[in-house]
């Protein structure tokens, strides 16, 4: 009604890709803002870790890229067993963080390792987590960390709503490894697009984040 036209955006902590940053994610979701535009904000922070600088990086960068967590010494796989992954409590920190310095937010919006660290976030959220105050995630390319000490997100259904956005072509995070963690959810909301690894932002997938969108009020998640 007319009371909601006045209502402000919702608002959702943005969480970049390994080897990405807050300058990076915010760069490649130009399509993604404008399709929200009114209705939602995007507001990237950078992870806490800096990777080791590798061939394609530029030296002089201001911008480094940046790592959620590591698989191994200064390295991130995705479909790698870590025996002693590293750096994700930091990163659980830095999120607790960001929600309470910039928020009120509303959900979350994960992309790739960010978008398995949300889903973290989503399964410490539902266990009545007091420092992650969200009431949705939407997970771009997303995967299960495979690490047995991350075992314990899954174990046991996550009940928070969440729209799962998967690549039917992704080579980086296969769709199937999407699919997966999508099961981990109560009532997930899968969408599934014929690109590869990016967050995709047609007409198409427009028209499904603003369906998932509505069902959530600004404040819902406090």
């Amino acid at each position: 009604g007319a009371a909601m036209a006045e209502a402000r955006p919702l608002r959702l902590l943005a969480l970049h890709g390994y080897r990405q940053s807050a300058r990076r994610l915010r760069q490649r979701t130009g399509a993604l803002r404008k399709a929200l535009r009114g209705r939602a904000e995007l507001v990237p922070i950078d992870a806490p870790h800096r990777l080791p600088a590798g061939a394609e990086d530029d030296p002089d960068g201001d911008d480094p890229p940046r790592g959620w967590w590591f698989s191994g010494p200064g390295t991130f796989e995705a479909g790698e067993a870590a025996a002693a992954p590293a750096g994700l409590e930091e990163s659980l920190s830095a999120v607790a963080a960001a929600l309470a310095e910039h928020g009120p937010f509303d959900g979350l919006l994960g992309f790739s390792q960010g978008a398995a660290l949300a889903a973290m976030v989503c399964a410490l959220r539902a266990r009545g987590d007091p420092r992650f105050p969200v009431a949705f995630a939407v997970l771009v390319a997303a995967f299960a960390s495979r690490a047995p000490a991350h075992g314990h997100f899954y174990r046991e259904p996550i009940a928070l709503p969440s729209l799962h956005v998967v690549g039917d072509t992704d080579a980086v995070i296969a769709a199937a490894l999407s699919r997966e963690l999508a099961q981990c959810f109560v009532e997930p909301v899968v969408l599934s697009h014929p690109g590869g690894h990016f967050i995709p932002a047609a007409a198409a997938q427009k028209k499904a984040y603003l369906e998932f969108l509505e069902r959530f009020c600004p404040g819902q998640g406090q």
